[in-house]
């Protein structure tokens, strides 16, 4: 008997429409982490590929970096999780709460 099997996709569905698997994911040995390496982890734990302990021990990130990359993603979209634009998107967000 199966008991409590945690049954994962082979595939989800990245930011940029392909479709990402492990093997597909950034290596974890990546230190340059651009836009689209970021949204594609993000992807990944939002799909169900990964977990967010998961993701931290692999790429050796905080809870609180991964957590701040989602909230990128969630609010801006792929163009939130750009360094030069953090602060104009934060701006941007907080005015939005506002009204």
């Amino acid at each position: 008997m199966i008991e409590n099997q945690k049954i994962r996709p082979a595939q989800v569905i990245g930011p940029l429409g392909e479709p990402l698997t492990l093997d597909s994911l950034p290596p974890p040995n990546t230190t340059r982490w651009v836009v689209r390496r970021k949204a594609e982890v993000v992807a990944a734990v939002n799909g169900g590929l990964l977990t967010i302990d998961e993701v931290c021990e692999r790429y050796k990130l905080t809870l609180e970096e991964f957590a701040s990359w989602q909230r990128a993603v969630d609010r801006s979209g792929m163009q939130g999780l750009r360094v030069t634009r953090i602060q104009h998107y934060r701006d941007l967000y907080e005015r939005q709460q506002k009204y």
